[in-house]
């Protein structure tokens, strides 16, 4: 779930395959501060990081030895100050690097990975009731409260996508077909092609926060925000201001490109497609037909950019930080990046029941195969066990700021620089941000 943005051709893209670039120093930072990972030091592994972007100019500037300090991650008192500079509760210790996924997955209680057909058809109960009751809403409310209504049916919709989700990773129920079935019809409503999301979707779980594998969302590269001008305005606005819906551009570069798949997937995204086509062909009509144009974005565009609200703010929290790096294949530690690199964050509860807990992301980054209505427990087994590996937040104001004005640029140093470090003329939009946003936590 996600998206990045950038390419010279395109002005919204998906994840290029580049060749992976050797990484050899891993290091943490605090906003202008670095440190290195202690362990290279050690090993003799030390070297003068290499620069990362085409070199424009050349400036001779004064350089200043100071004492490297511990990591801020192995710090308890930094961790604290980070919790409180990002808007987070908890901030994770680093995972030692000799855990493996089978270490964690063995401590889960075998019972969270049970499907239960009467829970799961519960959801899809709850989902169109609440649904149902989002359209009543939109239909029957004078227009100043328009918006609420938009806001409830959004959240609401965005259940149909977590049980398609659900059945994508095969817990929804013991029958694959009826899974397939379920999914397709969930992810109809959202012009959502199933099979092509489920494809990338794996890959995402498969190489969570890989620096070029990944599908989610990604530091921007330098030399992609230098490319042009116009790409650079772009970009600064979608990973500023409309970074909340920016899964748009996501869902359209990824998803019905026949190209980014596989030979043996191309079939089953036909028929996704073919769906999802029929349901414009058929759905928009009947809509336009019975409340005209301006019924189809009372009814169907403004819930619709609701749901892409959440699930482009939904996955940018799971997976963006300052503190949690992006890193090449060659540093990647599968444990590491799925227990230390994802983040739990709590919603108010209205927001998690519609959305069947997808905001308990830690333990479904452990493994997929654990139902929704089981993540709960799995994570309160996974705070038992590994709580001070966690990384945890109530969503706030705070954390917001954090990741739409700083979460910007990759750095192999800093994890990321923001637009205003590097192009602070052309940054309004995040200077606006970071101005009006407030800062509450």
């Amino acid at each position: 779930m996600a998206c990045r943005l950038a390419d010279s051709s395109f002005l919204f893209m998906g994840c290029h395959q580049r060749p992976v670039r050797s990484r050899k120093i891993a290091s943490v930072s605090t906003p202008g501060t670095s440190y290195l990972n202690h362990r290279s030091l050690h090993r003799g592994e030390f070297k003068h990081p290499q620069c990362l972007y085409p070199k424009k100019r050349t400036r001779i500037i004064k350089a200043v030895a100071i004492p490297v300090s511990p990591s801020a991650v192995d710090s308890t008192e930094q961790r604290k100050q980070l919790c409180e500079n990002y808007g987070f509760t908890q901030i994770g210790e680093p995972l030692p690097e000799n855990i493996t996924m089978k270490d964690v997955i063995d401590t889960l209680p075998k019972k969270v990975f049970e499907i239960d057909d009467m829970k799961a058809w519960k959801s899809v109960l709850t989902s169109v009731a609440s649904y149902t009751l989002g359209i009543f809403m939109i239909a029957n409310a004078p227009w100043y409260l328009l918006p609420l209504a938009w806001a409830w049916t959004g959240t609401a919709i965005t259940g149909f996508f977590v049980i398609g989700h659900d059945c994508a990773h095969k817990s929804f129920s013991k029958n694959k077909l009826l899974e397939d079935i379920v999914g397709t019809l969930a992810f109809l409503p959202l012009i959502y092609p199933y099979e092509p999301w489920r494809f990338k979707h794996d890959r995402h779980h498969a190489k969570t926060n890989m620096l070029f594998e990944d599908t989610a969302w990604h530091p921007i590269w330098r030399e992609e925000f230098d490319s042009s001008p116009a790409l650079r305005k772009a970009i600064i606005f979608g990973y500023g201001p409309i970074r909340p819906w920016m899964s748009i551009a996501h869902w359209l570069m990824w998803h019905f490109d026949l190209k980014k798949f596989r030979p043996n997937e191309v079939k089953r995204v036909k028929i996704s497609l073919a769906c999802v086509f029929s349901f414009i062909a058929i759905g928009w009509p009947v809509i336009i037909c019975k409340t005209g144009v301006m019924g189809w974005i009372k009814f169907w565009l403004m819930p619709w950019l609701g749901y892409h609200f959440w699930m482009s703010t939904f996955t940018m929290v799971h997976h963006t930080a300052p503190h949690i790096p992006f890193k090449s294949s060659e540093e990647w530690n599968a444990a590491q990046s799925q227990l230390n690199g994802t983040v739990h964050c709590n919603y108010p509860r209205w927001i998690e029941i519609l959305c069947h807990d997808i905001n308990v992301h830690i333990p479904h980054h452990i493994s997929s195969r654990i139902p929704w209505y089981n993540l709960r427990s799995a994570h309160k087994s996974l705070q038992e066990n590994w709580g001070k590996y966690l990384n945890e937040a109530t969503w706030n104001w705070r954390l917001m700021k954090t990741i739409m004005t700083m979460c910007h640029v990759y750095s192999e140093q800093k994890n990321y620089v923001s637009f205003e470090e590097i192009a602070p003329e052309e940054s309004q939009p995040i200077t606006f941000l970071r101005r009006v946003m407030p800062d509450f936590a």
